[in-house]
Parts: C-alpha cells; structure tokens; sequence
C-alpha cells in the first residue's frame, strides 16, 4: 500500500508540472491586462511602465520560468487588480467553496443511495418508477435554470431563505464557516441543494444498477438461501459490493463539484473562488485566474490519490494486483 501511494504521489507531480505548462500557455496567450487596467487616457510612457510593472515585457517562456521557480516556493504571483498574493485570495475564498461542494455531496449522498438502492430493491413499484423519473429531470434541468427557479420559488414567492450571499459565519479551528448557525444553514440551503441535483440523479441511477446487478450474482442468492434475513443481505452482500464504484464517482464527482461551482456560486452570489475567478476573467486577472486553476487542479489530483487508495481498500483483488506488480 505504502508503495502504491508513493507511485501515485510521483504520478501527481509530473500531472501538476503539466497542467502549470498548459494552464500558463492558455492563459498568458489570451487578452492583454494592460487594456483594461490601464486607463485609456493614459500616455504611452505610462503604458509602458505599467507593462514592466506587470512583467509583460519578458519573453513568454521567461515568464514561464519565473512563474514555476516562484510557484515551487508557494508564490503563484500578485494579483493585478488587488496587487496582493493571487493564492492568499483563493486560499480566503477556499472555504466557502469547500462548504458549498461539501454540502452539497451530503446531500447527494445522503439521498441519491438510500433513494437508489430502494429503487433497486423494489423497481416495479410506483416509487421506484418515480425515482427514476426525477433522476432523468436532475440530469435534464440546467443547473442556472434550477437555482433561478428555487430562488424565485423560495425566495420571491414564499419569502422562506435568502436569495444571495453567505450569511453569518462562525469560526471552527481557525476556518470561518456558516452551517454551524441557523441564518448560516438557510442561505446554505438553496446554493446546496441546485449543486446537488445532478449528483443526486447520478448516485441514485448508478446504485440502482449497482443493485440490480448484485440481487442476480449467485452470493446474494446463496445468502438469501441460507435464510439472511433481508436487512443483512442488503447491508452486508448487496451494498458493500456496489460501493467501490460508488466511492469512485463521489470521489471524481466531488472534485467536479469543487471546480464547476461558478454558476451555482454566481447566481447566489456566494463568495467562494468561482465567484473570484468570474470576477477576475472580467479584468484579465492573470495570477489569480492561473492560481484558481491550479489550486482546482491540485485538489483535483488529491481527491483522485484518496479514491484510489480508498478503492485498494474496499477491492482486495487491487490489492493482490499490487502486490504482484
């Protein structure tokens, strides 16, 4: 295992190196900042300077140079709209995304197995048909189109939650966060649940199947024969086969939810780093654009390292195919 995790460690340094390359040529070939932080009635000489201030004056790859030796000591450059550290605004802004994306696998989770493994166990009945059929209108409703209508319907209409914004926060081992307060959970609520959807149809459709599949292998029926008692064939034979792809797609789809909540976080208005990388993009950011992309990347990779390990765990037959490579 010690070995395996090692190999995957090298593997996710040599995936970061790459995507720095990618993510640097990507976004330092796009736009000028200079048009748009500089006003236009300014000189050339004021230009000028303005574009050494910023280090654009340097050949590309020299900048890619300064960027990677700065980046390797935790420096991904100052922001050119704040002239701050580009990763201290994402690292303040981490949080409140995390909480989203956290909250929102909870509830997929929470919800999408239990509804899915009922489905699977019972699919003929009124109930299962319906699960299925909301699980179809989770991948089918666009998740802007969703959060306008939760808004409108909650918000507007029945006057029950917030609209916008984060709510009070309370701090927990140094991390400012907003579920431990009443006001905090209802503005987390409806952010939540729009992120949620589409996890929550995925999860329930694959543990559905999942199911499905495992009520037909020969154990499950083996164990029913022997007299189990339903509540332990599910618990034991039934679920904890199905749960290795399971662990796979929450841990793949939480990093998705982490990456791809900028719609969710706009239309809320949640201050989380989608928020500051919209924002950014406006004013051709580069620093914070390239460090919000890194950072998504790195936890992309972390979550990735954690699942595979996670699936070691529950697969004995990964172990035994680790231990004969």
């Amino acid at each position: 295992m010690i070995l395996y995790a090692f190999r995957r460690l090298l593997e996710s340094v040599v995936v970061l190196f790459a995507m720095s390359l990618v993510v640097f040529l990507s976004v330092y070939a796009i736009g000028n900042p200079v048009d748009i932080l500089v006003s236009p009635q300014a000189d050339a000489q004021e230009i000028e300077r303005a574009i050494r201030g910023l280090g654009l004056d340097r050949p590309l790859w020299e900048q890619y140079a300064v960027f990677l030796r700065q980046a390797a000591a935790g420096d991904l450059g100052h922001s050119f709209a704040f002239n701050v550290p580009a990763i201290g605004l994402i690292l303040e802004r981490m949080p409140a995304t995390l909480e989203l994306a956290g909250a929102a696998m909870l509830v997929a989770v929470g919800l999408g197995i239990p509804l899915g493994l009922w489905a699977g166990l019972r699919p003929e009945s009124a109930s299962a048909k319906a699960i299925m059929a909301g699980s179809i209108l989770g991948f089918s409703l666009p998740t802007f189109w969703v959060g306008l209508v939760l808004v409108m319907v909650f918000s507007v209409w029945l006057g029950w939650l917030p609209a916008s914004g984060r709510g009070p926060t309370t701090d927990l081992l140094g991390v400012p966060v907003s579920f431990l307060s009443r006001e905090g959970l209802r503005h987390l609520l409806l952010p939540a649940a729009t992120l949620a959807l589409f996890k929550l149809s995925l999860l329930a459709r694959l543990t559905r199947a999942g199911t499905r599949e495992a009520l037909a292998q020969d154990y499950v029926k083996f164990a029913r024969a022997k007299g189990l008692a339903t509540r332990r064939v599910v618990g034991v034979h039934v679920l904890k086969n199905i749960l290795v792809p399971i662990v796979t797609v929450i841990g793949l789809e939480l990093g998705s939810v982490i990456a791809f909540a900028i719609v969710t976080e706009t239309i809320f208005a949640w201050p989380g780093m989608g928020k500051l990388l919209i924002d950014a993009i406006g004013v051709l950011d580069r620093p914070v654009i390239v460090a919000y992309l890194l950072v998504t990347v790195t936890l992309f990779v972390l979550i990735n390292l954690v699942v595979d390990l996670a699936y070691s765990a529950l697969d004995p037959r990964v172990r035994l195919a680790e231990a004969r490579a």
